[in-house]
């Protein structure tokens, strides 16, 4: 029987975290009977992470584990902030962790088919295929990764142009009950789109002023200044042989250091966990993917700087 307190599912604030929590919303909801909010969480939140909701009912997708989270789902491998978090989990009923799945909703949709015989909608079928293209990078190639107009990718790429931090949470209950064109359909999407867009072709004009050094395998950029648009897939597009980038970003908590893998030109797997480099900053990630934020600019520059020649060792170690 469902409790008479709503539970709140925490999510994170990106396109595979949002689908998660729609997903995770529509089967607590409509197959477990509840009353359900939700609320998007970033990594600036971890801070007395065990004191976290105390005294409240809540749900986690796409973020760390947590031991009192009445459902928690993720994939990242460096979902456990203390060793004995690690301990702790165990899959469930209600827990499910697996560190193979390019996204999290696919993980979520699975698991709930098996435990509470949920129908999967064929909506929800194609944002957990979205999800993991854009989660994983798994574009065709860069120019569909920076051009493509698909309603996931016009979604995706609305986030960067938000209107305010809470607006993720708008995108969630839409996600709920209607398909990604209904959802990239509407007006605040198109708006935030259309700013995107504007944002992403001035990003690609700005970016090669900001790189700090390039060996032809790891491009370093520095793009703290507020005066410059950023693009995710910018080293890529005008480095395309290089294997890593690292950079400096700013946030609306500080500065944050990010480094990816080149999806197009990608180096031997064994290469380096970016996840795993970032965490030891107090970040984390996947594989492929990962980031840290620092207590300042200065903090950001030596964090950046030294995760490039990280990088650039392991390679030169191949």
């Amino acid at each position: 029987m469902a409790s008479l307190h709503p539970i709140t599912i925490h999510y994170h604030r990106d396109f595979d975290g949002m689908v998660a929590g729609a997903v995770l919303a529509n089967v607590l909801r409509d197959v477990r009977g509840d009353t359900v909010k939700w609320s998007s969480v970033n990594y600036d939140q971890r801070t007395n992470w065990d004191d976290f909701e105390r005294g409240r009912r809540f749900a986690i997708v796409d973020f760390h584990f947590h031991p009192r989270a009445e459902y928690w789902f993720d994939h990242h491998p460096t979902t456990f902030l203390k060793p004995e978090y690690r301990t702790q989990y165990a899959p469930s009923e209600f827990w499910y962790w697996d560190e193979t799945s390019p996204s999290c909703p696919p993980i979520i949709l699975a698991h709930a088919k098996e435990h509470w015989g949920f129908e999967i909608p064929e909506r929800f079928e194609e944002m957990a295929r979205w999800s993991n293209i854009i989660d994983a990078a798994e574009f065709v190639d860069v120019d569909q990764a920076l051009f493509g107009d698909d309603a996931a990718l016009r979604i995706s790429r609305a986030l960067a142009a938000a209107p305010d931090a809470d607006w993720t949470d708008t995108l969630v209950e839409a996600m709920i009950d209607h398909s990604l064109d209904e959802v990239a359909n509407r007006p605040d999407v198109e708006k935030s789109w259309q700013r995107a867009v504007r944002n992403r072709d001035k990003a690609l004009r700005q970016f090669p002023p900001t790189v700090q050094s390039t060996d032809g395998s790891v491009v370093l950029y520095d793009a703290s200044s507020n005066k410059i648009r950023r693009e995710r897939f910018a080293a890529f597009f005008h480095h395309a042989q290089t294997f890593f980038s690292v950079g400096v970003i700013p946030t609306r908590a500080g500065f944050h250091v990010t480094a990816g893998r080149n999806p197009w030109n990608r180096p031997p797997e064994n290469v380096a966990h970016i996840g795993e480099v970032m965490e030891t900053y107090g970040g984390g990630g996947h594989r492929a993917v990962g980031g840290a934020n620092a207590k300042s600019l200065a903090d950001a520059r030596r964090i950046a700087g030294e995760v490039a020649e990280t990088l650039r060792r392991a390679l030169a170690e191949i």
